[in-house]
């Protein structure tokens, strides 16, 4: 759960919350990049997750994700939300393309 000012924030159903990982400031060669030219990177990790996906039968699946899993996700996927500072996003488990080892 990420805490909001004594609040915790948990995800419902099958969404996640990730933290996104630090967008690099140089390149390789030492060149700064200003921050409007910077892409958002496509990587993060997992915060919280919800408690699974509702199916058919009424019966809760679990997430396959789990907290502090660190992940590549699409591009347009979720949705962005700041909270106390941090960018996160919250996104469908199906928005995950890979988890990174």
């Amino acid at each position: 759960m990420a805490k909001k000012k004594g609040n915790a924030i948990r995800p419902v159903g099958a969404k996640i919350l990730v933290k996104r990982v630090s967008a690099e400031e140089k390149t390789q060669g030492g060149i700064i990049i200003p921050d409007s030219s910077q892409e958002k990177p496509l990587e993060g990790e997992v915060v919280a997750v919800g408690k699974g996906r509702l199916n058919n039968k009424g019966e809760i699946t679990p997430l396959v994700l789990k907290k502090g899993d660190k992940v590549l996700f699409s591009k347009y996927g979720g949705n962005e939300l700041s909270i106390d500072g941090d960018d996160l996003m919250i996104m469908e488990e199906h928005d995950v393309l890979a988890v990174i080892s």
